[in-house]
């Protein structure tokens, strides 16, 4: 009987060890030169990180985001050394559809590529639209970011303010839907339909997107290929026209740099807000 409660007491004893290890393992406090090596293989790897100086501070936390989200990991925010082991052994993200300098936007993990021509990738998280209803003056609309291919079609330098926010340095890429700075990008689907990133990226952001650049924005069951506008120019000149053409309404709303003008499709559902459905059809 004293033998076998004695067995009992020592694995007892080694399940505690393990667990105290394991825990150790996970909360351990780096140091600034493992943070240094993590910031490092994180910006080897493409995520958007900032300065690569030892420091945990937001921009450092951003790239651990993505890459959590990226891997399917516990989105947590800390670099312990077990996440520092998993950066370790990763490998860089791909493209949807490499071959041509565009923007992804992957709604299901929350995150936004930037492809250059030779397929190099840069990723950062974004939050886009909650699909939650709600309301704008007076009409009833769904928070939802719009999938499929379009064209950044204007821009704002800056911050400018309508009726939903302020959103600063702002490429249009639907409607009134842009990808834009925002002081708050939760790590999950949480806006009205736009695309935030976080400030200390934006107006960086806002350079690598000039008029014209291809923005796929997709999710598990749909995607929309580009290809045709890099095969056929003619093709993406004739789409980019038909998203600046005269088929708007426009409302002002306040910059603070210069009067500003928010674009609307008079004929779309796709508004600021997201996408605009009936109030009669509401139960």
């Amino acid at each position: 009987m004293k033998f076998f409660l004695a067995i009992c007491i020592l694995l007892i004893s080694m399940q505690s060890t393990a667990s105290a290890q394991q825990s150790g393992k996970q909360d351990a406090r780096l140091t600034r030169t493992q943070t240094k090596e993590a910031e490092r293989l994180l910006a080897d790897l493409g995520f958007w990180t900032g300065p690569v100086d030892g420091i945990f501070d937001s921009a450092s936390q951003s790239a651990l985001i993505t890459f959590q989200k990226w891997e399917s990991r516990p989105v947590t925010g800390k670099l312990t050394l077990e996440e520092l082991e998993a950066i370790r052994t990763s490998s860089s993200p791909k493209a949807r559809e490499p071959g041509y300098a565009h923007v992804e936007v992957d709604v299901d993990r929350q995150v936004l590529l930037l492809i250059n021509d030779q397929g190099d990738v840069r990723i950062l998280p974004v939050s886009t639209g909650s699909n939650q209803p709600f309301q704008e003056e007076g009409q009833m609309s769904i928070a939802y970011t719009p999938r499929g291919r379009f064209l950044v079609y204007d821009k704002v330098t800056g911050w400018e303010k309508g009726a939903l926010g302020a959103m600063y340095y702002s490429s249009y890429i639907s409607g009134g839907v842009a990808i834009h700075g925002s002081p708050n990008v939760p790590i999950r689907q949480a806006n009205h339909g736009c695309i935030r990133v976080a400030m200390f990226a934006a107006r960086e952001m806002s350079k690598l997107l000039p008029v014209g650049t291809i923005v796929l924005v997709y999710d598990k069951v749909s995607f929309v290929s580009a290809r045709s506008w890099v095969e056929n120019p003619e093709l993406k000149q004739a789409a980019l026209l038909k998203s600046e053409s005269p088929d708007y309404t426009y409302k002002t709303v306040e910059s603070k740099t210069r009067p500003r003008f928010v674009i609307k499709r008079a004929r779309s559902r796709i508004m600021r807000a997201g996408l605009r459905v009936s109030l009669g059809s509401q139960s």
